[in-house]
């Protein structure tokens, strides 16, 4: 098996082949790198995907029902814009990843939480119109969402297509690769939930906790016999909990371990700093173009 130098930096490039002038056929990318910045994008747009379903849905009193409806009605409609374009672009690109998160804080939150008191907020006795949740408890939503993500991936082999992000170029891999997220961003939600709520570690508890396992899965990039596309998948789920619980440490009253500073507030906060990071990855994106006059290898071979 040949070594691969770069790790999970091509793990992330998707995108449609095309035919040149001369015959020969070159890649148009349509997810970014996978580098130290898109973690932190990631996180960004995943704390700030908890701070705002908890703003509609909660303190918006539009209940998870029909936050869910409407969240998923926008994942769909970006992740349209997604597929349509032709080449990577961090605005599309990340307002889809947001749009998972926000539907899958929702998501999780129907399925997970129901009317009890302890899941309403400021005395309100009900959160919304329609059904208040299901009640399935965060263990229980926890096993179903990775059961779900299992047969994502088990179909998405079952196909014939290659787990390898830098090769999907057919509509059909983009699908699977974007219900993968959408599923493990909620699966995240539900965890994130769990040790933050459940286990007794409380919000900072619980993102030491996840940090603490995203600093082994950076050891083990180094490891040669464990998959680097089972590394990319287990941060990508990992890095969900943490923005849950570092979005909950940031809203939630300082009595239950929080900073209250509110979810409006922090999700205006965030919502800047996602911004301004989409637009620098933008400007750095049309500078490598630039610079290129083409497109850039997509694997380098080790010497």
């Amino acid at each position: 098996m040949e070594n691969n130098p770069e790790v999970l930096t091509d793990l992330d490039v998707a995108g449609t082949r095309r035919s040149t002038a001369s015959g020969a056929s070159s890649v148009m990318k349509k997810l970014p790198e996978v580098t130290p910045a898109f973690w932190v994008m990631k996180i960004a747009a995943t704390t700030l995907g908890e701070t705002a379903g908890d703003l509609f849905a909660q303190t918006l009193k539009l209940g998870y029902f029909l936050t869910t409806i409407a969240l998923f009605l926008i994942f769909v409609v970006t992740l349209v814009v997604q597929l349509r374009a032709r080449h990577y672009n961090p605005f599309c690109y990340w307002t889809v990843i947001l749009s998972t998160s926000m539907a899958g804080t929702t998501m999780s939150d129907f399925m997970n939480r129901d009317a009890s008191a302890r899941f309403l907020s400021h005395g309100a006795t009900s959160l919304g119109w329609g059904p208040q949740g299901l009640g399935l408890g965060y263990p229980t939503g926890a096993a179903i969402l990775i059961s779900i993500l299992l047969v994502v991936f088990a179909v998405w082999k079952v196909s014939g297509m290659t787990f390898e992000i830098r090769d999907i170029v057919t509509f059909r891999g983009e699908a699977l690769f974007w219900s993968a997220i959408l599923v493990s961003n909620t699966l995240g939600t539900s965890l994130g939930d769990f040790l933050s709520d459940s286990s007794g570690l409380g919000y900072l508890g619980g993102a030491l906790l996840v940090s603490g396992a995203l600093a082994v899965l950076v050891a083990l990039m180094k490891v040669p016999v464990v998959p680097n596309v089972l590394l990319f998948w287990i941060a990508f789920v990992l890095t969900r909990p943490l923005g849950a619980t570092a979005g909950d440490f940031l809203t939630k009253p300082a009595v239950k371990g929080g900073l209250d500073l509110g979810t409006a507030g922090s999700s205006a906060v965030l919502l800047a700093v996602l911004f301004g990071l989409m637009a620098y990855a933008h400007a750095q994106e049309k500078k490598a173009v630039k610079l290129s006059g083409r497109e850039r290898p997509l694997t380098r071979q080790a010497g």
